[in-house]
């Protein structure tokens, strides 16, 4: 039981320490890519646990009622890494429901969790997330705005899962004369 609760304590602390780094906002999407059975020390897909899901679960639905974040929680290939959201997300952000329910054995046993115990379900198939987190390398970088940033959290695996996260900025445009940097935009010179 022990481990459950370090489970659950780690995710907390990735999650706040990515929201502090990625400077998240209210309403911004994190995506959630979770291998149960790497948690477990097994390979990708073959032990999947939902008491392992229920730990990430809670520690996510704790953080976010913190920050405020929409929680998205990555489905396996088997239904192409599509994604379980809110259905309020799902409208906030213009996405489009698809038809399938998922289930530990085709989805995950993370997507099969959030999926039952998220208020008003849905699955999309992809989304622009702001941040995310991966657990156990379950490639969740196809469902990140540009540009992502690596973020290094203080621990680097829950379990025996590697951890891997990124939170997004917005992309740098211009040339040499091109400013980021709002302190600095006094500058006398001029573009005609």
């Amino acid at each position: 039981m022990r481990i459950m609760k370090e489970i659950r304590s780690q995710v907390e602390q990735i999650l706040r320490e990515l929201g502090q780094a990625g400077h998240m906002e209210a309403g911004q999407l994190l995506v959630i890519g979770t291998s149960t059975s790497e948690v477990l020390g097994q390979h990708i897909g073959t032990a999947g646990s939902q008491d392992v899901a229920e730990q990430i679960f809670e520690a996510v639905e704790a953080v976010r009622a913190e920050l405020g974040y929409y929680p998205v929680y990555q489905c396996c290939e088997h239904l192409n890494r599509a994604l379980v959201m809110e259905r309020e997300a799902m409208r906030q952000y213009g996405l489009e429901q698809v038809s399938v329910i998922p289930v530990p054995k085709a989805g995950g046993s993370m997507a099969a969790y959030a999926f039952k115990h998220l208020s008003n379900p849905v699955v999309v198939e992809t989304v622009q997330a702001h941040a995310g987190m991966d657990i156990g390398g379950t490639l969740i970088g196809m469902h990140l705005k540009r540009v992502a940033v690596p973020f290094r959290p203080s621990i680097r695996s829950i379990g025996s899962a590697p951890v891997a996260a990124a939170f997004t900025r917005p992309k740098l445009i211009g040339g040499a004369r091109a400013v980021y940097v709002q302190e600095t935009v006094a500058s006398s010179e001029t573009c005609d």
